[in-house]
């Protein structure tokens, strides 16, 4: 068993930059990917960035180069540094952890965490 809580949200200007965290339990928690999705108002969730237990990187295309994803085992904890936010990244954002598969997709994690909001003002 996972539990995941997620801290860093709130609210920021346009081109301002937030890091997210997502806390991790579990003495298992290095042998999981992780993955981050975010869901705004009135639309259905979409993944974000993921990181594997490898190391592997994945992103949205659209939000490459300005999302980075980044995880520190010793401290179960993985992180999402947000830069040039934009109004459109006005949403919640949810960890996620799970055994792999298709890691851009939601079926692929087991656990999910209660999410944390991030609004960005025009």
């Amino acid at each position: 068993q996972v539990q995941l809580v997620e801290s860093g949200g709130g609210l920021v200007q346009a081109g301002g930059s937030l890091r997210l965290s997502c806390a991790a339990s579990g003495r298992t928690f290095s042998r999981y990917a992780v993955g981050w999705f975010r869901q705004a108002p009135g639309k259905e969730r979409e993944f974000v960035a993921a990181i594997n237990w490898d190391g592997g990187l994945y992103y949205a295309e659209s939000l490459k180069g300005r999302f980075t994803i980044s995880r520190d085992n010793a401290k179960n904890t993985v992180y999402l540094q947000m830069n040039s936010l934009k109004p459109e990244d006005t949403a919640v954002y949810y960890c996620a952890a799970g055994g792999g598969g298709l890691i851009r997709t939601g079926p692929a994690y087991d656990y999910w965490g209660q999410g944390t909001q991030v609004t960005v003002s025009s």
